[in-house]
């Protein structure tokens, strides 16, 4: 997983950098505004991992129906959270800021949409968690690793994005 964690950042690492490249001198820099609904889809984001947490609190010996609840709850804050990002990007098209339109805009979809890819492979592994959970009688040494494999994961990304916020829109 770490090894995985650091390709992430390496990438993250190279769009980041020629991002503020090219933030520095272009003409064509024209900064778009936070989407309206961008700040309450990451606290969907942010809480996802509170909720995952809160399933891996709950992990006992036998799997509780709180530990379930809490597992299919992060599944559908993940879920939610991609869905909000595919609404903000029909916000702007309908804006009229396409991926095309200038510099900034350009960073925006392809720092979120490469983020957003990466997160819809940690909802996946979340499916197969909650399924997981909810199928069986007792938490196996599997499922406990799969669950700390994918608390990892998903803590990452969920730090990317806070990352990504700032540098898409106070980094000047």
């Amino acid at each position: 997983m770490w090894l995985g964690l650091a390709s992430i950042l390496m990438l993250f690492a190279g769009l980041s950098s020629a991002y503020i490249i090219r933030l520095g001198g272009s003409p064509d820099w024209r900064a778009i505004s936070i989407p309206g609904f961008l700040i309450p889809n990451s606290v969907i984001l942010l809480a996802s991992s509170v909720t995952l947490e809160m399933f891996r609190r709950k992990l006992t010996a036998e799997l509780t129906l709180q530990a379930r609840f809490w597992i299919g709850i992060t599944t559908l804050l993940g879920t939610a959270f991609l869905a909000g990002q595919i609404g903000i990007w029909k916000s702007l098209v309908a804006q009229g800021i396409y991926l095309s339109s200038n510099s900034h805009s350009s960073f925006f979809y392809l720092m979120t949409g490469t983020h957003a890819v990466h997160l819809a492979g940690g909802v996946i592994t979340l499916l197969v968690l909650t399924v997981m959970a909810w199928c069986q009688v007792h938490a196996t040494r599997g499922l406990r690793i799969l669950a700390d494999v994918t608390a990892i994961y998903w803590h990452f990304m969920d730090g990317l994005w806070i990352y990504l916020f700032v540098l898409l829109f106070f980094w000047r």
